[in-house]
């Protein structure tokens, strides 16, 4: 008998008499509860393909979808194995554009558009949808009234987040990815997604600072208009920049008067001011604001060359939509690429869709700013130039970027392997308050279960931890905390599930945070017809400059050496040539 079908048998025999049924989440198939009466619910079938008391039960096409459909496990099998297979669908660009088609319609359809609910309302509001300083959510918050925080089942109370945290996701030995994943990535992970996860902590953890809610680089450029004044030069549409040892960096807080924060430890003309104040944190975040600094520049000399007429306020804005644009097409072909692990080579071709329903908006959602906590990651030490930093030694020390240049740290980021994210027990103790903020945020923001969102994606359901864990000693631990594994909550057991093969990380991640990605950068204003043309990038020359970004490329325009980089450690550490790569324009 199904967990709906338990539900409503319950009911009716009154053992949830003066509880909320909907708490017992009777609605399958993203069916809605409704309260009805004083103890009574029905379940909004609409859209779903289901119908019945609990939409339980599959139209006829549904039926036929359902047996069709590939389960995600074979799906993701059948993707990182057969290079043959792929390296021949790869060449035939009939088949890869529709499957590159396939892949974005079915992972953003998952996400709703326009959003639904937000952290104060567990049913469909106007707020929900007009209020962009909050996160959107993809399950309304579990009802006050609930007998326990998941709903009906696990104990009253959660175990500790700190306890919790400590016990199941402390690092005990550094577990390196088995995907090879480096700090390059780990950084560019940091670096690109605090563009629209920037939680705003004085309004609650359902609220952001990023209203644009995507991918605006914000992060170089300022999140208002004021902070992006103080960083733009206004001559050629360029950024303000200092030279330290002949070599391009963002200026100072003396030339730049904006909002940066650093320990006062840190001597003044060393803080540099970019767009994202956090940024001086890790030398690693200030190496890609350098970069992006050095590529907007340098796309403005390209811009105001072929159009000498235009003003600085042309050439800056124009100058935005292409790195933009760069940005997202790295981020699809070179990140998400390496991340999946697929033999099947990923495409930035947003007109693949423009035949297709899709609406170019997007809403950050919480489920998917708690889902990109990754700080598994990082290691328990940097190794830069022969030199091992302790995280005290690292963090606000933007001289190590100043000393030793972006080419020294882009070599060394490059070459050394990050943890990997699934599996538990591998977050250093220097950043586990992170993850135990999130654990704590979660709960105030009353998240649904994990099955319930393993459900929302078309995942079954574990039946048990020792199914979610993939062994016995930490699952009993996790049985004994929780009493039930529809009680599990969303993050803890997104870092504890058993990862793919050879995977950084678990089927549940996979599934969940490809559709949120997927849809936020498609979904942006440039992917749409009325934007994706060469006109808006100032002619051919801009569409061009997209078109064929990559990490490398990037690198190569705006260093000296051209390091050889990439998101995974190479086999052959250091010893690539630098020959017939694209070499700097020297010009900013």
């Amino acid at each position: 008998m199904d967990a709906a079908r338990t539900a409503l048998l319950l009911c009716l025999l009154e053992v949830c008499a003066g509880v909320n049924p909907c708490c017992y989440w009777p609605c399958q198939n993203k069916g809605v509860c409704v309260n009805v009466g004083l103890e009574g619910y029905e379940c909004d079938c609409t859209h779903t393909g289901y119908h019945g008391v609990n939409c339980t039960m599959p139209y006829f096409w549904t039926s036929v979808y359902t047996f069709l459909k590939p389960s995600p496990a074979f799906s993701h099998y059948l993707l990182t194995h057969y290079k043959w297979l792929w390296d021949i669908i790869n060449k035939i660009s009939f088949l890869s554009d529709n499957l590159m088609r396939l892949v974005l319609t079915v992972r953003s359809n998952l996400i709703p558009s326009p959003p639904t609910y937000n952290s104060d309302y567990n049913y469909l509001t106007w707020e929900g949808y007009a209020n962009v300083s909050y996160f959107t959510r993809l399950l309304p918050p579990v009802p006050k009234d609930c007998p326990t925080p998941a709903g009906t089942k696990g104990y009253k109370t959660r175990p500790n987040a700190t306890e919790l945290a400590k016990e199941f996701l402390l690092r005990r030995t550094f577990i390196p990815d088995p995907q090879r994943t480096n700090l390059m990535f780990a950084f560019f992970a940091q670096h690109f997604t605090h563009q629209f996860f920037r939680t705003d902590f004085d309004r609650g953890p359902g609220f952001t600072k990023a209203l644009g809610h995507g991918v605006d680089l914000s992060h170089v450029y300022g999140d208002c208009l004021e902070r992006q004044q103080h960083l733009r030069l206004f001559k050629d549409g360029k950024l303000k920049y200092q030279v330290v040892n002949g070599e391009i960096y963002p200026p100072s807080v003396n030339d730049t008067p904006i909002k940066m924060k650093y320990l006062s430890s840190v001597p003044v003309d060393k803080q540099l001011a970019i767009g994202h104040e956090l940024f001086g944190l890790v030398p690693g975040l200030m190496m890609y604001a350098t970069l992006w600094l050095r590529e907007h520049n340098r796309v403005c000399n390209i811009l105001k060359e072929e159009h000498p007429t235009w003003s600085d306020e042309q050439l800056f804005q124009t100058t935005r939509l292409i790195l933009i644009g760069e940005t997202i097409k790295i981020v699809i072909e070179d990140y998400v690429q390496h991340l999946s692990g697929y033999h099947f080579k990923m495409k930035f071709k947003p007109e693949l869709l423009f035949k297709e329903q899709f609406q170019y908006r997007n809403r950050i959602a919480l489920e998917f700013s708690h889902l990109y906590h990754w700080h598994p990651l990082m290691p328990d030490s940097f190794k830069v130039n022969n030199h091992d930093y302790k995280y005290e030694d690292f963090l606000f020390k933007p001289e190590i970027l100043l000393d030793l240049g972006v080419d020294t740290l882009l070599e060394s980021f490059t070459a050394q392997i990050a943890g990997r994210i699934g599996g538990g027990r591998n977050i250093n103790g220097n950043i586990l308050h992170v993850a135990i903020s999130v654990i704590e945020h979660g709960r105030q923001l009353r998240l649904q279960p994990f099955n319930e969102y393993r459900k929302w994606f078309g995942l079954t359901p574990y039946k048990s931890f020792q199914e979610l864990t993939g062994e016995t000693e930490i699952a009993a631990r996790l049985e004994k905390l929780y009493g039930h594994i529809d009680a599990m909550e969303l993050y803890p057991a997104l870092l504890l599930e058993t990862p793919y093969e050879n995977g950084i990380f678990g089927e549940s991640i996979v599934e969940m945070g490809a559709p949120f990605s997927l849809k936020g950068l498609l979904g942006n204003p440039i992917c749409s017809p009325h934007y994706w043309k060469p006109s808006t990038f100032g002619g051919q020359t801009g569409f061009d400059i997209i078109n064929t970004a990559t990490l490398q490329k990037l690198v190569c325009l705006n260093t000296k050496r051209c390091p050889s980089v990439a998101f995974h450690t190479p086999d052959n550490l250091g010893h690539e040539s630098n020959e017939g790569r694209e070499r700097p324009k020297t010009e900013f």
